[in-house]
């Protein structure tokens, strides 16, 4: 049995059967819904949480939802030499790397700015699989490494003053070593302990949060069951989950209609209208039961994370915040649904980083079918 040691607690919420005619049906399309249909909650959230009036924050997921099918169309068509891309906030445009200048103008008529890589996402991506590989061996002080579109590199974490161990962690993993950069941090990555409160219950009563709703049950943080494991409130039971390694799970749920919403703590919540993933640089938000909504950007993507109870890769990396009793909820841009809470540092008081796993990736390993509106 696996410890339960982190529930960031929060997520989509499950309507007792009978109470509300659920409006759900398989997820088919992806198109994000227009930015003047969101709540008005989330966009104070946004507001408070990124500094902006309520008219920038509507042009921005205008602006992040056209970077987000440009960055699809462009990945694919660049192929070999696409180099990573992110959101300019400054900007409101994509930014799309390419180690192939003859290509620019290709980038420039799909509505993005072009910018010179030294090494495409393919390379960044075998280096953090390297890196990976080798997590076994890596010294206490790392914490984590992560590709960064916007700096081109894989960027390693370690405490302060452990800098050579890193660089000597990375030399021998016989990695790519002139696209990585040793970060000192005093971040230190945590899973949190499940705590009491009105979400979904595991066994004997101990409490993680739903993720997203899926034909059947829900998705949500792989830390905080194992197959096999009973579930109330809803009644149900962990059909399968993986911690460490990666952190994501799904419940099938015999109580309760599971449905495509995202709860804000103020009574109201968010319709879940697909699973496109949002842009490096993007803005998203995050519900939990001990901190509410809070918004924030996307900072990377492919983030392993040395947490106490093993290696997890995958994660994706933002600065919102979050504290224990958020863990396992939703994190969602625009109405786009973005992946559950895994852990993270800090708190909403001094701010901190919180990593979330990406939930196409949980739909794919278990063949299930996001439900939306």
């Amino acid at each position: 049995m696996k410890r339960r040691l982190a529930a960031r607690v929060a997520g989509t919420v499950l309507l007792a059967a009978g109470t509300v005619a659920a409006l759900t049906m398989p997820a088919t399309a992806t198109e994000t819904a227009p930015p003047e249909t969101l709540a008005v909650t989330q966009l104070e959230a946004m507001q408070r949480d990124l500094g902006l009036t309520r008219e920038q924050a509507l042009q921005r997921l205008d602006q992040e939802a056209q970077a987000a099918r440009a960055e699809q169309v462009l990945r694919q068509s660049l192929g070999s030499v696409y180099g990573g891309s992110y959101f300019d906030s400054r900007k409101g445009q994509l930014v799309v790397l390419t180690t192939d200048e003859a290509r620019f103008d290709e980038i420039r008529a799909a509505g993005a700015d072009p910018k010179k890589a030294d090494f495409t996402a393919e390379q960044l991506d075998g280096v953090v699989q390297g890196l990976n590989a080798r997590a076994a061996t890596a010294p206490k002080a790392v914490t984590g490494w992560y590709a960064k579109a916007r700096d081109n590199s894989v960027i390693v974490t370690t405490r302060p003053g452990t800098a050579a161990e890193a660089a000597q962690f990375v030399q021998t993993a016989g990695v790519l070593a002139e696209a990585v950069r040793v970060v000192e941090s005093t971040e230190n990555p945590r899973t949190y302990a499940v705590v009491g409160g009105n979400a979904y219950y595991i066994g004997s009563g101990a409490r993680c949060s739903v993720g997203f709703s899926v034909q059947g049950g829900f998705v949500t943080a792989g830390h905080c069951g194992s197959a096999g494991d009973s579930t109330s409130q809803p009644t149900g039971q962990f059909e399968a989950s993986r911690f460490p390694g990666n952190d994501y799970a799904w419940v099938s749920v015999t109580s309760d209609t599971p449905t495509a919403a995202v709860n804000r703590y103020d009574g109201s919540t968010v319709a879940v209208g697909g699973s496109t993933e949002a842009s490096e640089g993007s803005s998203v938000c995050r519900s939990g039961s001990t901190t509410g909504w809070h918004c924030g950007s996307i900072e990377a993507k492919s983030q392993t994370v040395q947490y106490p109870e093993g290696t997890v890769s995958g994660l994706t990396r933002t600065n919102v915040c979050a504290e224990p009793g958020d863990s396992g909820g939703s994190f969602i841009s625009g109405d786009q649904a973005q992946g559950v809470t895994s852990g993270g540092s800090g708190n909403c008081s001094s701010g901190g980083t919180t990593y979330f796993q990406p939930v196409n990736p949980i739909l794919s390993a278990y063949g299930l079918t996001l439900l939306t509106q």
